[in-house]
C-alpha cells in the first residue's frame, strides 16, 4: 500500500506540473495546424518532446472517445491488482465462449475450455486489440468502478472508463468504452515510460507489453522501423485514434491524436482519419529528427 500511495503521489505531481516545466512550441503547433485545417471532424492533439522540454497542444483538454486507447487504462488497473498481490501475470484462466464478444482479436477463435493466463490476455488485449480479453481484463481490475478513481490519483480526472460501468450509462452513449483527453493520455503513456505507476519493475514491464503492435500501419508507419515505439490505437466509426511514445535519437517524445465526429466512416486504409494521422506522425518524426530525415514505404497491401 505504501509504495502505490507513494506512486499516485508522484504521478499526480507529474501531471500538475508537466505543462509548466514545458515551453510552447508555436512553430511546431503552426505546423500541425496547418495540416488539420481541412479535416472534416474534430481533432485534438498533443505533443511533447522531452529533451526539448517542448510541447504542442490542439484542443488538447478536449474529450474525445477513446475507442480502444481505453486498453491502456485497463493495463493499469490490472496492474494494480498485480501490485497488491491479487492478481500474476502467470495466473490461469479457462476460456468459455460465453465470453464471445466478436469484433477484433483473437479469443474470439480460441476452443471452449482453452487454457490461458493473464500474461497471455493481456498481450491480446494490446498486441491485437483483442475485446474478449480486454472485457476479460477490466472485470479482472475491478472494472470502472475501481479503475476510475485509481486514473484520478494518477491526476488524470477526464480519463475514464464508461462501459460496464454503474453510474455511466449516458456518458457511455455519448463516448463510447472510455473518454480521455490528448494531454491526459499523453501523461498516462508518460508516467508509465517513466516508472512511475506502481513501481519502475511494473512500469517497466507495462512499456515492454505495449512496444509489440500489431496494428503498425497509422502512426508507427511514419517512424523508422529501428526505433522503438510504445503505443495504442483505436477505431469505431465515428472515432480514429492513437497514442504514442517515441524512444527517438535527439531524446524521447509523445503525441496522442485523437478525433471524433468523423465524416469519413470508412474501414479502409484510406481513411481521412487514419492519412491525416500519419501525415502527422511524419511531421513530427522529420521536425524533431532533420538530422535523420524518413519517407515512408508506401503501403504494403
Amino acid at each position: 500500500m505504501k509504495t502505490l500511495l507513494i506512486a499516485l503521489f508522484i504521478g499526480a505531481s507529474c501531471c500538475s506540473n508537466l505543462l509548466f516545466a514545458q515551453k510552447n512550441d508555436k512553430a511546431l503547433t503552426q505546423l500541425l495546424q496547418n495540416e488539420i485545417n481541412n479535416f472534416q471532424g474534430d481533432i485534438g492533439i498533443y505533443v511533447e518532446h522531452f529533451g526539448k522540454k517542448s510541447y504542442a497542444a490542439i484542443q488538447a483538454d478536449s474529450l474525445f472517445p477513446t475507442a480502444s486507447i481505453v486498453k491502456v487504462p485497463i493495463l493499469v488497473g490490472v496492474f494494480n491488482k498485480i501490485n497488491k498481490g491479487e492478481l500474476k501475470l502467470n495466473q490461469g484462466f479457462t476460456y468459455d465462449q460465453k465470453r464471445n464478444y466478436g469484433g477484433s482479436g483473437l479469443m474470439q477463435f480460441y476452443r471452449d475450455s482453452a487454457q490461458t493466463d493473464l500474461s497471455t490476455m493481456i498481450s491480446l488485449m494490446l498486441t491485437y486489440s483483442d475485446n474478449i480479453t480486454s472485457i476479460w481484463c477490466q472485470e479482472l481490475a475491478g472494472g470502472g468502478l475501481e479503475i476510475n478513481p485509481l486514473l484520478e490519483k494518477l491526476g488524470l480526472p477526464q480519463t475514464k472508463i464508461n462501459s460496464r460501468t454503474a453510474g455511466r450509462e449516458d456518458l457511455w452513449k455519448v463516448y463510447g468504452w472510455g473518454q480521455t483527453t490528448p494531454r491526459e493520455m499523453s501523461t498516462l503513456m508518460t508516467l508509465i515510460r517513466n516508472g512511475k505507476i506502481f513501481s519502475p519493475q511494473l512500469s517497466d514491464k507495462m512499456y515492454r507489453y505495449l512496444k509489440n503492435q500489431f496494428y503498425n500501419g497509422r502512426s508507427l508507419s511514419q517512424i523508422p522501423a529501428h526505433i522503438s515505439t510504445a503505443a495504442k490505437s483505436g477505431s469505431v466509426d465515428d472515432a480514429r485514434g492513437e497514442t504514442v511514445f517515441v524512444n527517438a535519437p535527439s531524446g524521447d517524445y509523445v503525441f496522442t491524436i485523437l478525433t471524433k465526429n468523423i465524416k469519413d466512416q470508412s474501414w479502409s486504409s484510406d481513411n481521412e482519419a487514419e492519412n491525416l494521422t500519419r501525415r502527422l506522425s511524419n511531421i513530427l518524426w522529420n521536425y524533431f529528427e532533420p538530422k535523420q530525415p524518413f519517407t515512408p514505404y508506401s503501403a504494403i497491401k
